[in-house]
């Protein structure tokens, strides 16, 4: 069974999918991977905290667009709702309920990096700390930060499991963009369950990881924006 759509669109709503998409991938990697690399120095706690007092405004940047990209999060689901609803409603559902559980946890997870900025501020109450114990303090916030974003990866990773789908079915994105995106998935979930269960291989695993990940992403970012739509028609089941 076939639902007839307008050309213009899916193909604007594409268009506006791939934006979104697009600018979340920016934020995603300043947020996360430029800014930490330039002020986080792992296991040097004093280091770190000079870094972060030294350029304060970037690691606010980092902040962000961390946030940034969360709301960019949400926007782009719904425009891929819109656009691949009539493909299967439930999958569609499912892609939108796991962004959305996802926004929360991403969100509260920025509270940390935020409280690492508390102990660096200088305030009157906080005179009671040694700064090595405040720089120490900063690094478990900081540490608590990373593991808070393992878990959000999980839904990093599950949302792409029917957002491919829908695209492997939907008759107008190429079927391989769907199966770039579904290894995508798995990728993120080994990612996350390695650094949770054996943390010595997490780095190395998440660096294997990351190929596939940006593959499949970066894949579907680009024929959103440059493609849009390849025919008139949902195919729905």
């Amino acid at each position: 069974m076939t639902t007839n759509t307008t050309d213009i669109s899916p193909r604007k709503t594409a268009r506006i999918a791939g934006c979104w998409y697009l600018f979340m991938a920016i934020t995603a990697f300043i947020g996360l991977l430029y800014v930490p690399s330039k002020l986080i120095v792992p296991g040097d706690a004093t280091t770190t905290a000079n870094n972060i007092m030294a350029l304060e405004l970037l690691f606010r940047i980092g902040i962000l667009s961390s946030l940034l990209c969360q709301v960019s999060f949400i926007f782009l689901v719904l425009a891929l709702y819109r656009l691949l609803k009539e493909v299967n409603q439930k999958h569609a559902s499912l892609m939108m309920t796991l962004v959305l559980v996802a926004v929360p946890i991403a969100f509260l997870n920025s509270l940390n990096s935020l409280a690492a900025l508390l102990f660096l501020n200088g305030a009157d109450f906080l005179t009671v700390f040694e700064p090595k114990q405040l720089h120490a303090l900063v690094m478990v916030f900081l540490n608590l930060q990373e593991q808070g974003t393992i878990i959000v990866q999980i839904f990093w990773g599950l949302w792409l499991f029917p957002f491919g789908l829908l695209v492997f079915k939907s008759g107008f994105f190429p079927k391989i963009l769907g199966v770039l995106l579904i290894a995508a998935c798995f990728c993120y979930l080994i990612s996350s369950f390695t650094f949770l269960l054996f943390p010595l291989y997490g780095d190395i695993v998440s660096l294997i990881a990351a190929v596939p990940e940006s593959i499949g992403e970066v894949s579907m970012i680009l024929w959103l924006l440059i493609k849009g739509v390849k025919i008139q028609q949902i195919q729905t089941v």
